[in-house]
Formats: C-alpha cells, structure tokens, sequence
C-alpha cells in the first residue's frame, strides 16, 4: 500500500464516497495561531486585572489612611475646644473655679458621647473581668463579688470596652467568713 491508499483506509469514506479526517487528528497551522492569539489575549486581560486590583488596594489603603487622619483630627480639634475652657477655668477666680470645672466636665461627656463613648456603669454592680479590672478586694457588706468602689472609671465606644474600669471587689462581711 502506497502513502495516499494508506491515509485513505486510515481516514476512510463516508457513503457519498469522501473522505473523512480521524476524530484525533492535529489542529492545523491557523487552528494554532487561534489557539495562540487567544492565550494572549486572556494573558494580557489577566496582567490587566492583576494591575487594576493592585491600584486597587492602594488606592483604598490611602483612602483608609485619609479617612483615619480626617477622623484624628476632627477628635483633637473638638478635644482642643475642652483644652480651652480648662485653661480659662484656670485663670477664673476662686469663686468661679467650681462653676467652671463642671461646665469642662460637661463639655467632655458631650465631646465623648460625640465619638459614642459611654461610661460604664460598675458601682453595686456584679464585678465582670470583660468590663472591670480588681484592683482590690475589700471586706464589706455587700454580697461577695460586688464592685464597692470604682478607683478609675471604664469606657466602652459602640460595643467595644477601651477601658476598664479599676475597681474595688467586696469579699463579702468579715463576720460571716468567720462563721
């Protein structure tokens, strides 16, 4: 059998007498080049997005930054106008110191509440290791475990503790550990 009876059996003939190519034959040359420009094409299309997400993320990071910077400011800037009053409360005569005192005192619950800062509630309250740090246990006649004194008060912002509280814990009455 020659070359050409031999592709001929291999490829065979359908009924109208032509003849087939086999199911695994090679792709052509243009089928290639196809196959090569659209590797490329996604190539450059995923160098492309690679690129854009790096911007991305730095673009956003000096966003985050700007943002952080704006917002400290915006906290000294109100925590100056406090700064202010205290300076003047200090000049003021005697008379005058207390009345000025409690208007600072004021204007820092307002300034804190501003930023959602809240105090937290600790006095006769049971003592919790989230919220309050024993600074000492004291022998009282509250119930065990109860916060009798708060030395330095805690503050959460939004849900988040910043700030423990420093308390005194009841041991309870001295009488009744001796029972």
């Amino acid at each position: 059998m020659n070359d050409t009876e031999h592709d001929t059996a291999q490829a065979g003939t359908n009924g109208a007498g032509t003849i087939e190519k086999p199911s695994n034959a090679e792709p052509g040359v243009a089928e290639l080049d196809e196959l090569k420009r659209n590797n490329a094409e996604l190539n450059d299309r995923f160098l492309r997005i690679a690129a854009d997400f790096e911007n991305f993320k730095k673009r956003t990071a000096r966003e985050r930054e700007t943002i952080v910077a704006l917002a400290n400011e915006r906290f000294a800037v109100d925590i100056l106008e406090v700064m202010d009053n205290v300076e003047r409360a200090l000049s003021a005569d005697d008379a005058h110191l207390r009345k000025g005192v409690e208007q600072i005192h004021q204007l820092f619950i307002t300034q804190l509440q501003r930023y959602s800062i809240s105090p937290i509630d600790s006095l006769k309250k049971q003592f919790n290791p989230a919220e309050h740090e024993a600074i000492a246990h004291i022998v009282s006649s509250e119930a065990p475990g109860t916060v009798v004194d708060v030395v330095s008060p805690g503050y959460r912002m939004y849900d988040k503790v910043i700030r423990y509280a420093k308390v005194a814990v009841s041991n309870g009455n001295q009488q009744n550990q001796e029972v």
